[in-house]
């Protein structure tokens, strides 16, 4: 399968839909590398997959994931060989026991999903390492019972910290220190014990300061009293973190010895999260699993496009007494919507996914689908639509098979209709020669009678409503569509002499080529009298015609013939020859407008309103502008 043929089917916006359901990084990465494929066993085997977790959905609507999206960091982490933190190794215990319970669930679950629960064998098991894991760490802490050393610090920390804060609170107690005080309890700071002190009082008390309130009032002191025991609690709590490291590096050990285990499970969860997010978008669609074979067989069955809101259902047929299918009808009437519904459906079968129609659906196997739908212009090699188009076909046709499905829109459109009519049943028999099933659609009438003699082709046409112009999107097979061109000009109003004369070229092919009376030619007009030099007033909204941009006159030198324009906030002195006058300030503004306000920003107009009312504010901005403005002068001087 190609890439274009993706795009053009929209099949990767709606694996993105899918993608959606995926509740870990590596389901969507397995889902994303999944693609199409024509091997029936392969096939055969995705469609159960997903109906097995379809039932199992339908059954239980939940699925036992537990800490799987929390491990793809993790595992990069130990591929790279770096420590996990405690909270990180406190999730691949939270992933373990999950593990546990998605094997135990699916194995529960062989009645159901015989082919699924069979997966959950190769899930691995971890509950010495899981137990190791919980009885060190709780709430991302390791806690005192990880090691003997561990808890000896610790034990020792407390004893520290609970002879210094007796101490302090002995400092606050004392009536000496009472004034100097800010307030009466033990603050930590930078992880050392201290006592907020008075900013005036802090070199009447002897010790260190170790921090400083934001207001500056207020000074934290590590007494003397303490120092020597606020270093000793550095000293063991460095001991502590070197412990909590050897514990975390043991534990960190433990689970990289397991890596390769850990990796073939989380494959087996990424292929249940996978299939699970199939299952999850088939219920989004009350999807079905068609029948599958390999011989180009295709049945539709009220169907409809999965990413259409409002899709009409198909009912369509291939493969059994035709392999040519040519669709006819109106613009707009839904042939290509019919045509990317049926390649798109036939991608998702060989994807494993379920599709939204009858279950009496049947659809076929391809090696390769190849499409060539809608406008594939290239801008940058200068291909016309029609040329671009070629290439795409040329391309099609150089790789077809009896293994392919070719789907052709508007085929042999694009240039004068005689010769693209011919290419195009020229292609279409070339391809049904290779052995392919080819659905195409078309204008041409030509194409349509091919299709009528062809023994092996077929034609089917969309609905038209002759009444209201609404198309039915609905295809109807056997029958030949036109395009209503003339009806619908009759409904447009277009005047019946026109309709007749285009009713009668389409019988006869005998124009009308009377040469046209001079009475009714375009003359040579005469030159008239250029305008008086237009004048300008404050207010006016002109246009400046090189840049055409619109500004407001803000002055005008008749002398000179320039006008001054406000436009984009600055003024600009053009002549006057290159503005045009849009409209009048007495059309825009009242007539006691002030229009200096035009010219001014809101903080312009309010600066001057407060230095009007004797803002002090305003004054002290002004006073600063003359001082700077005089500090620049003098320093220009030197």
């Amino acid at each position: 399968m190609n890439e274009q043929t993706f795009e053009k089917l929209q099949y990767n916006e709606l694996m993105s839909h899918v993608e959606r359901f995926c509740i870990s990084g590596f389901g969507r990465r397995l889902l994303r590398q999944q693609r199409p494929t024509s091997h029936l066993s392969t096939v055969n085997k995705r469609q159960q997959e997903t109906t097995e977790a379809r039932t199992i959905l339908d059954a239980t609507s939940h699925v036992p994931f537990i800490g799987v999206s929390d491990m793809e960091p993790i595992i990069g982490k130990l591929q790279r060989g770096m420590q996990l933190e405690a909270d990180e190794l406190e999730a691949v215990a939270e992933f373990f026991r999950g593990t546990r319970k998605l094997k135990r669930f699916m194995m529960e679950q062989a009645f159901f999903a015989p082919l699924l629960s069979t997966y959950a064998n190769e899930i691995g098991e971890w509950r010495s390492l899981e137990e190791d894991i919980t009885q060190a760490i709780r709430a991302g802490r390791v806690v005192d019972e990880a090691s003997k050393e561990l808890k000896r610090i610790r034990k020792q920390i407390d004893i520290l910290e609970g002879r210094i804060e007796e101490r302090l609170n002995k400092f606050l107690k004392s009536a000496a220190n009472r004034e100097m005080i800010q307030d009466g309890f033990v603050t930590k700071k930078q992880d050392r014990f201290t006592i907020p002190i008075k900013a005036s009082y802090k070199h009447k008390v002897a010790g260190t300061i170790v921090d400083t309130s934001s207001r500056g009032t207020t000074v934290f002191v590590e007494p003397e009293a303490i120092s020597k025991l606020n270093a000793e609690l550095v000293i063991k709590r460095t001991e502590e973190a070197v412990e909590v490291y050897q514990v975390l590096a043991t534990l960190t050990g433990a689970v990289t010895e397991t890596l390769s285990d850990l990796e073939s499970t989380l494959d087996v969860i990424a292929q249940y999260d996978m299939v699970f997010a199939k299952a999850k978008y088939s219920q989004t669609i009350d999807g079905i699993s068609p029948k599958v074979n390999t011989v180009g067989r295709i049945h539709l069955k009220q169907v409809r496009h999965p990413l259409l809101q409002s899709a009409v259902p198909l009912d369509f047929t291939i493969g059994e007494s035709y392999r040519g299918l040519i669709i006819t009808g109106p613009n707009a009437g839904g042939k290509t919507v019919v045509l990317k519904t049926i390649g798109l459906l036939s991608l998702m079968t060989m994807s494993g996914l379920h599709i939204p129609g009858h279950p009496d659906t049947v659809i076929s196997t391809f090696e390769e689908v190849f499409v060539d739908i809608g406008d594939n212009q290239d801008m940058e090699s200068a291909l016309s639509t029609f040329s671009a188009h070629m290439h795409n076909v040329a391309a099609i046709m150089q790789k077809a098979g009896k293994r392919s499905l070719l789907i052709f829109d508007e085929i042999g459109s694009g240039t004068e209709p005689n010769e693209g009519a011919a290419l195009a049943i020229a292609i279409l028999e070339a391809a049904y020669q290779n052995g392919s099933i080819v659905i195409a659609s078309t204008h041409y009438g030509e194409i349509k009678a091919y299709s009528e003699s062809h023994p092996d082709f077929m034609n089917a046409a969309m609905q038209f409503d002759p009444e209201t112009l609404e198309p039915r999107y609905r295809l109807l097979m056997g029958q030949s569509g036109d395009s209503n061109a003339l009806f619908i000009a009759k409904k447009m109003k277009l005047p019946e002499a026109i309709l007749k004369q285009a009713s009668r070229y389409m019988r006869e092919k005998e124009y009308d080529l009377t040469r046209l009376d001079s009475s009714k030619v375009m003359k040579e007009a005469t030159s008239t009298p250029l305008e008086p030099e237009q004048q300008f007033h404050k207010g006016d909204r002109v246009r400046l015609l090189e840049t055409d941009q619109i500004g407001l006159v803000y002055s005008f030198d008749a002398s000179r013939r320039h006008v001054t324009v406000f436009v984009e906030k600055q003024l600009v002195e053009v002549p006057s020859r290159r503005v045009r006058l849009e409209a009048r300030a007495t059309e825009l503004y009242p007539a006691d407008y002030d229009l200096e306000t035009l010219f001014t920003t809101y903080q312009e107009r309010k600066e001057a309103h407060d230095f009007a009312r004797g803002s002090k504010k305003a004054l002290r901005r002004v006073e600063k502008e003359i001082r700077q403005r005089q500090n620049r002068e003098k320093g220009g001087q030197s």
